[in-house]
């Protein structure tokens, strides 16, 4: 299991759990706190109803039918009232009237007049003076017949005359109970979810920044060209950046070491023949030979010359990650230019060279480097080339491409040399001269192709010839 999916499912545990604990903890808490609101309103209607009944308590005209006439009118009336989306259309309440010995004097129902209540919670703490009220059930094996108390006492001239008690149905809560239950829960689920796609998303840009690390490593490993990713939060930028330094690093060091040899390994045959001809001028010989042998030093001076200019200009741009110019241009425009700047070759080869563009070759890049490696393209058809032969140049364009072929018309290149022909130092001997080059020409064309986020092809023309293609993207 990758780490994304692993931080998912504890974001997920970790909200879960969390949601779960306040939603029970919420829900838990509805009915308890519904019913403390409703004891709360229930003390104040108590006293209030208490100090109705005075007058009537302390007469002795509570049974008189005119209190309870009142009460039962009220019962009967339809409020019609619309309580957070429940309609309320009776009234539902218990009154009983006690002396000040406990003894029930009323009760609204006509239940239990002449009952002893002293005992009873409600009443007994009245009485003391202290806060009463309880809760009790008409039948004791039903919970839905609970009914609340508060009582309140009966004042008269400064004495306790006797003990109101209003009773509320627990069961008229359940509705209320039930409906912010409901919704409470309708929203801790859609918090649920808008929190998990929010976790959703949250992993897609984790995986996204970590899967775009991972392609830079293997970018990095395969030796290809990429720019360390620096968008994906300060920490992800920071590793990549610190992946990108350890890189520059190691393949400076690397690049170097395989400089050397590579660069040992090309001038150990010059310098072999420049120190074997300039010992054989140091002794006596005919001018002719002596003109041979400095001719020779010459071509392998001149070679060891090219071999480092060479590489210096592959070595500059294989170190660019991205292109440090690019502008708009024309790669029409660029072509015939180029050739322009290989008149002289063409001329002494007895050479020509046909430019079909075929549509509007606009791009971006870097002027110089597509000119050297378009150079480097047109170099290699002229020197296989057969004299008073034809170079063909190309221009097509795709979707998201523009494609250069470059076309010799020479015998091609032999099948076992094409898996090698964009090799450091690779070379073919050159027909005309059988002298090789330096081999890095080709290398140069690739690299230049990879910077502008193209490739770079070399094949066999199936009407005869080679054909080097050049790709290079529009955008």
């Amino acid at each position: 299991m990758n780490i994304s999916a692993r931080f998912f499912l504890g974001y997920f545990f970790v909200l879960g759990l969390t949601a779960w604990f306040v939603l029970s903890t919420v829900t838990d808490e509805i009915g308890p706190g519904l019913r403390q609101a409703r004891e709360e309103t229930q003390v104040d209607i108590a006293h209030l109803l208490a100090e109705l009944v005075a007058p009537h308590l302390a007469s002795g005209r509570i049974s008189d039918g005119y209190f309870d006439k009142v009460l039962q009118t009220v019962k009967k009336q339809n409020p019609g009232a619309e309580i957070f989306g429940i309609r309320k259309e009776t009234i539902d309440f218990r009154v009983y009237v006690t002396d000040a010995g406990g003894k029930v004097v009323f009760d609204s129902e006509g239940l239990y007049v002449g009952h002893d209540f002293s005992k009873w919670q409600d009443v007994a703490r009245t009485l003391r003076g202290e806060y009463g009220a309880r809760t009790s059930r008409d039948d004791l094996e039903d919970s839905e017949t609970s009914w609340m108390y508060v009582a309140a006492p009966v004042l008269w001239q400064g004495e306790t005359i006797g003990v109101l008690s209003f009773g509320k149905h627990s069961a008229t809560l359940n509705p209320y109970i039930e409906r912010m239950t409901w919704r409470i829960r309708s929203s801790g689920l859609v918090m649920l979810m808008i929190s998990t796609v929010v976790g959703v998303l949250f992993s897609a840009w984790l995986i996204r920044s970590i899967d775009r690390l991972i392609r830079y490593a293997r970018d990095v490993s395969a030796g290809r060209k990429a720019s360390p990713p620096t968008d994906g939060g300060s920490q992800f930028s920071e590793l990549a950046r610190a992946l990108a330094a350890m890189r520059e690093r190691l393949e400076g060091k690397q690049y170097v070491e395989k400089y050397v040899q590579n660069l040992a390994h090309e001038m150990k045959s010059p310098l072999t023949a420049i120190a074997s001809a300039s010992e054989l001028l140091e002794g006596d010989m005919p001018e002719a030979e002596r003109q041979r042998f400095a001719t020779l030093i010459q071509a392998q001076a001149n070679r060891l010359y090219l071999v480092i200019e060479r590489m210096l200009q592959l070595a500059k741009v294989e170190q660019l990650q991205q292109l440090e110019d690019n502008q708009a241009l024309d790669l029409t425009d660029l072509v015939e230019q180029t050739v322009e700047t290989r008149r002289a070759a063409l001329h002494k080869r007895n050479l020509s060279v046909n430019v079909e563009p075929q549509g509007i070759a606009s791009c971006r890049g870097d002027v110089f480097l597509l000119q050297q490696a378009i150079a480097n393209l047109l170099d290699n058809a002229i020197d296989f080339s057969p004299a008073g032969g034809v170079i063909d140049i190309t221009l097509e364009k795709t979707s998201d491409r523009l494609v250069l072929k470059v076309r010799d018309h020479g015998e091609g290149a032999p099948e076992y040399a094409l898996p090698q022909i964009f090799d450091r130092f690779y070379s073919l001997p050159r027909p005309a001269t059988e002298h090789k080059s330096t081999g890095l020409g080709l290398p140069f064309v690739r690299e230049v192709a990879h910077l502008h986020g193209g490739e770079a092809r070399f094949e066999n023309h199936p009407e005869g010839g080679a054909e080097a293609i050049l790709e290079i993207a529009t955008e």
